[in-house]
C-alpha cells in the first residue's frame, strides 16, 4: 500500500486510503450518522502540531483521524468560530462602511470586534437586527469555502480593512485564528461565503469551517461591549459584540439559563447588597475596601485556615509591603514580571542619591531573606513559612473585575523549603493539605492542571525542568483527580500544579497552585548543612491555597449565591420579636447566644411590620430568622425560619436550637 496514506480512528483500527481523500468521504465510510453530523477534521501527528481541517479538504499525509463533531468541546468551537464569520457578515451588510477586526471562537461563545462609521455605537435594536440578518444568511446555505492567496493579493482584497491589513503585514503568533498558510512563503489562507449573483464575503482565518451556514442556527448575541484594539489603551476602541452558539437548541437555553444564574450570583451585585466590600472611586479601580460584614467573613476565612496551618506545622512570619529594587533584580521579577509592577519609587536616604525601591507584587524574595538570616541545618528541613501577604500588581484597566482581579490583593502565601530526597513526600502532602481544605470551604469538584516550561520566559536547564516537571505529574497522579496538560503555562522559574475547581453552576476557577522552583535557590545563593556537615543547595515549593484572599472570596460569594453556610456567615441569627411586649425577651435571646459565640442580631418590633422584617432577613441570607411571641416567652422556646425552608418550625427550645447550630459550625455545613 505504498501509494496510500494509513489513517488511525480513535477505536485503534487503521484504514487506508489514496492521498487526497477527504475527512467528509472518511466520514461517509464509517456511517450515514456520522457523515450527516461531522463539521470539520482533526489530524494528530507525532511531534507535530494537529492539523484541523475542512471536511472537504484533501489529505496528504497519515496520521490519527479525528471526525469533529457539534456535541463536543471541539465542535462547539468550530460552530463558534463559523457564527462570529455569519455576524461579521450581517453587520457589514447592515453597515457597510464597518470594518471588521478579528472573531475568535472563546469559552462559551465568540465575538467579533468592530468600528464603525464616525464613532458610532451600536444600540440594543441593532443587536435585534444583526440577529435578523445572521438567521437569514444561515437560511441561504451558503457555503464556507477555503482558498489561499498570496500576500499582495491579500493586501489587495482587504485594501479597505485596516484592521485586516495589520493582521497580514504583521502576522503576529497572537494572530494564529485569523490567519494561515505558508505565511514565510507569503500564503494566506481565506474564506468566501459566494451569495447568489456573485456577490460574496470574505475573511482571514486559518479554520476550520462548518461546511455551510445551514449547520449554524443555535445561536443568540448577548451583549456589546467597548475593547482597545489589540487590548492597547493608546490604540482605537473598538465595538465588541458577544454572542453564543451551541449544538441545539436545548444546550443554547441551558447556556442561557447558566447565565442567568451567574448574573444572581455576580459578586460585585452581591458585595453591595450584601454589604460586604465596594470599590470607591476615591481610592481607584481594582482596590477594595471590606465593610464590617464582609470583612468579618474574610477574618473567619483567615482564622480557619492559620489554624489548620498551625497544625500542619507551618511557622507564621510578616514581611514589609515594599523593598529596594535590587530585590526582584535577583530573583529575576524585573527581568521577567516588570510589566505587571508598579512604576518604581526613588527615595532620598540621605545619600545624596536616590534609591529605588518598588512595591512588591511577589512575596517569595522575603521569605528567601528570612531563610538565609541565618545558616539552616538539614534537621530543620522541610521548613515551611506562610504569610497572608499583601502585594500590589499593576493590571490594565481592561481587564480589572470585580475581587477576582484587583491591584492590590492579598496573597495566603506559603514557601516550603526542603531538600530533594523530601521533595515528593511534601508535594504529595502538599496537595493532599489544599484539597482538604478548599473541600471545608465547600469546594469539593476538582481537577488538576499542570503547566510546563513556557518557550521563551524562563530560566534554569532543560533538565532541571524535566525533573520538576516530572515529580509535580508523580504528585498530581497520586490524587485520584483528572489531570490536564497546561503546555508552558509555567512560571519562569518552575513548572505548576495549579488545582482548578467547579463551582455550584459547574463553571471553573483556578484556586491553588503548587510551584516547584529549582532556580530560586540558585539565584540567591541559598544553602543548608547537611548530615554529611556540607552545604547543599534546598529545593523550594511555592504554594498558595486561595490565591488571594480577594479572588476566593469572591469564589466563595458566587459559590453560594451569598448565602454562607453558618460557620461562615456574618450574622448567624437574626431575632425578631413579634411586638414590643417580646423585646425583652428577644434581646436576652442575642446576649445568651453571644456568650454562646452566636453572632445573632435583634431587630425589634418598633423597625418595621414582622412581615418585612423577615423579608428583609432572607434579602440578607441570614441562617436563620427566630421569630418570638407570647408562647416563646412563656415556654423560652422559639419560632425557627431556616434559610431555604419555607416551612417555619414553632416551638423549638432554645436550648436545643443552640445545639442545632453549634453541630452545623462545627460540622461547617
Amino acid at each position: 500500500m505504498a501509494d496510500q496514506i494509513a489513517l488511525q480512528l480513535p477505536r485503534g483500527d487503521v484504514q487506508w486510503h489514496a492521498p487526497g481523500v477527504t475527512a467528509a468521504e472518511v466520514a461517509a465510510g464509517i456511517g450515514r450518522n456520522l457523515a450527516k453530523v461531522a463539521l470539520a477534521a482533526r489530524i494528530t501527528r507525532e511531534g507535530r502540531e494537529d492539523e484541523w481541517l475542512d471536511l472537504d479538504r484533501p489529505i496528504t499525509e497519515g496520521g490519527s483521524l479525528h471526525i469533529v463533531t457539534p456535541d463536543t468541546p471541539e465542535g462547539r468551537e468550530v460552530l463558534r468560530h463559523s457564527t462570529a464569520h455569519v455576524m461579521a457578515q450581517a453587520v457589514t451588510d447592515l453597515f457597510p462602511d464597518a470594518k471588521y477586526a478579528i472573531g475568535p471562537a472563546i469559552d462559551g461563545g465568540f465575538y467579533y470586534d468592530f468600528e464603525l462609521p464616525e464613532g458610532a455605537r451600536f444600540s440594543d435594536d441593532d443587536l435585534e437586527r444583526v440577529e435578523s440578518r445572521m438567521r437569514e444568511i444561515i437560511a441561504a446555505d451558503e457555503p464556507f469555502v477555503r482558498a489561499e492567496i498570496g500576500r499582495e493579493a491579500a493586501l489587495r482584497l482587504f485594501a479597505d480593512q485596516p484592521y485586516k491589513i495589520e493582521i497580514i503585514e504583521r502576522v503576529d503568533p497572537a494572530d494564529a485564528g485569523e490567519i494561515a498558510g505558508d505565511t514565510a512563503g507569503g500564503v494566506i489562507s481565506v474564506y468566501r461565503n459566494p451569495r447568489p449573483g456573485g456577490a460574496e464575503f470574505v475573511d482571514l482565518c486559518r479554520g476550520p469551517h462548518v461546511p455551510s451556514t445551514k449547520r449554524l442556527g443555535a445561536f443568540k448575541l448577548t451583549k456589546v461591549a467597548g475593547a482597545y484594539w489589540r487590548g492597547d489603551e493608546h490604540r482605537p476602541m473598538l465595538q465588541r459584540i458577544y454572542g453564543t452558539a451551541w449544538e441545539s437548541k436545548a444546550a443554547l437555553e441551558a447556556h442561557l439559563h447558566r447565565l442567568e444564574e451567574a448574573e444572581r450570583r455576580d459578586h460585585r451585585r452581591l458585595g453591595l447588597e450584601l454589604d460586604l466590600y465596594s470599590f470607591p472611586e476615591e481610592i481607584g479601580s481594582g482596590l477594595a475596601v471590606w465593610h464590617p460584614k464582609g470583612a468579618l467573613v474574610r477574618t473567619l476565612m483567615e482564622d480557619y485556615s492559620r489554624e489548620r496551618h498551625l497544625a500542619a506545622g507551618y511557622s507564621f512570619v510578616n514581611t514589609p509591603h515594599i523593598t529596594k529594587a535590587n530585590l526582584f533584580e535577583t530573583s529575576g521579577h524585573l527581568q521577567w514580571f516588570a510589566d505587571g509592577m508598579f512604576p518604581p519609587m526613588t527615595l532620598d536616604e540621605g545619600t545624596g542619591e536616590g534609591t529605588t525601591y518598588y512595591l512588591k507584587p511577589m512575596n517569595c524574595p522575603f521569605h528567601i531573606l528570612i531563610f538565609k538570616s541565618r545558616m539552616r541545618s538539614y534537621r530543620e528541613l522541610p521548613l515551611r513559612f506562610f504569610e497572608f501577604g499583601t502585594v500590589y500588581r499593576y493590571e490594565k484597566s481592561g481587564v480589572v473585575h470585580g475581587l477576582t482581579r484587583v491591584r492590590g490583593m492579598t496573597q495566603d502565601d506559603a514557601h516550603i523549603f526542603c531538600t530533594k530526597e523530601q521533595m515528593g513526600e511534601e508535594l504529595r502532602s502538599l496537595l493532599t493539605f489544599v484539597l482538604d481544605l478548599l473541600r471545608e470551604y465547600g469546594l469539593d469538584d476538582f481537577y488538576l492542571e499542570l503547566s510546563t516550561k513556557p518557550d521563551r520566559k524562563a530560566v534554569g536547564s532543560d533538565g532541571e525542568w524535566a525533573e520538576a516537571t516530572e515529580a509535580l505529574r508523580a504528585a498530581a497522579d497520586g490524587m485520584g483527580l483528572e489531570l490536564v496538560l497546561d503546555v508552558g503555562g509555567g512560571a519562569f522559574y518552575g513548572p505548576k500544579i495549579s488545582v482548578q475547581a467547579r463551582d455550584a453552576i459547574g463553571r471553573t476557577w483556578q484556586v491553588s497552585t503548587i510551584q516547584l522552583d529549582f532556580q530560586m535557590p540558585q539565584r540567591f545563593a541559598m544553602e543548608y548543612v547537611g548530615a554529611d556537615n556540607e552545604r547543599h543547595r534546598p529545593i523550594m515549593i511555592h504554594r498558595a491555597l486561595f490565591g488571594t484572599i480577594e479572588r476566593f472570596f469572591a469564589i466563595l460569594v458566587e459559590h453560594y449565591a451569598g448565602a454562607f453556610p453558618a460557620w461562615l456567615a456574618p450574622v448567624q441569627v437574626t431575632v425578631l420579636p413579634v411586638a414590643d411586649r417580646h423585646d425583652e425577651y428577644a434581646r436576652a435571646l442575642v446576649e445568651r447566644f453571644a456568650a454562646l459565640g452566636v453572632r445573632a442580631e435583634l431587630v425589634d418590633a418598633h423597625a418595621d411590620t414582622l412581615g418585612s422584617r423577615v423579608r428583609r432577613a432572607k434579602l440578607e441570607k441570614v441562617p436563620y430568622v427566630l421569630v418570638v411571641g407570647d408562647d416563646d416567652v412563656e415556654h423560652e422556646t422559639v419560632g425557627v425560619n431556616a434559610r431555604g425552608s419555607d416551612r417555619p418550625e414553632r416551638g423549638v427550645a432554645v436550648d436545643d436550637f443552640a445545639a442545632r447550630l453549634s453541630r452545623e459550625v462545627a460540622a461547617r455545613t
